[in-house]
């Protein structure tokens, strides 16, 4: 199955160690095939890309946060990773505008060839210092769930540590999309993250209904990302010192995981 979707489910966060802690929350996003997006702009009533409407989408809220395309930005990133799938499917994961606002702790940038396999997947990060880093890793065969690992490069919890290594388990998009983020130190896990959801079509009424039980999506999340991490501290665990971003915006990882 392909195509722009909706995808709406829950979010769950798990710390191991030093304390154990548990976020969940609720989550609404849309799969966007990147070519479809003027289309869907000019068909549907509740969604516009680059101007307000109750759900929107702006290419200024991903990868180099300026006006070119996202297509151009994505096939140089595989492009310079020596990847082949310049004219494929790009498919975007992100939770949208809600009346004008958007905060994605993680988007995913699914990049096919042009003859519809898979080929790699750039994970996009959002920390709440106005940070952005994205990870892009090849997807070597054809195994489902794809599985997929790197190395820590960017600050985003302040609570964690940056000697971390992530470990991805993707389920790609059809009737249902699951991602599940594992972090481990050299004693083992020290978090789990996983968010599961289901397909919707993309229609006016599934917009609507979106926006009516979110109509406040970016400070929701925010709000419980900021209350998750006052009960961490609460619980003892003291803020870690925010090193400076990658100096490249894309850590490129090589075959097998390698940064």
């Amino acid at each position: 199955m392909s195509g722009s979707a909706i995808y709406t489910g829950a979010v769950v966060h798990t710390r191991l160690r030093p304390v154990r802690h548990r976020l969940r929350y609720r989550m609404f996003s849309l799969l966007l095939d990147l070519d479809e997006i003027p289309e869907l702009s000019a068909r549907l009533r509740w969604f516009s890309a680059e101007r307000f409407n109750l759900v929107g989408f702006s290419r200024r809220d991903h990868l180099a946060g300026d006006a070119t395309p996202l297509r151009t930005q994505v096939e140089a990133a595989l492009a310079a990773s020596g990847i082949e799938a310049r004219g494929g499917r790009i498919l975007l994961l992100a939770m949208p505008r809600v009346l004008g606002t958007v905060f994605n702790p993680l988007s995913l940038f699914l990049c096919h060839d042009a003859e519809g396999a898979l080929r790699a997947v750039l994970y996009e990060v959002n920390n709440t210092f106005g940070q952005r880093h994205s990870y892009l890793i090849p997807v070597s065969g054809a195994d489902r769930p794809v599985h997929q690992s790197c190395a820590k490069t960017f600050f985003v919890s302040p609570f964690m540590d940056m000697g971390l290594r992530y470990r991805f388990r993707l389920v790609p998009p059809g009737e249902r999309l699951a991602v599940a983020i594992e972090a481990s130190d050299a004693a083992g896990p020290v978090l789990k993250a996983a968010m599961a959801l289901r397909r919707q079509p993309l229609t006016d009424a599934a917009l609507l209904a979106g926006f009516v039980r979110h109509p406040l999506l970016a400070a929701q999340v925010l709000g419980a990302i900021h209350w998750e991490a006052a009960k961490l501290w609460r619980k003892g665990l003291r803020i870690q010192a925010r090193p400076a971003p990658p100096a490249e915006p894309i850590s490129i990882v090589a075959r097998g995981g390698t940064a």
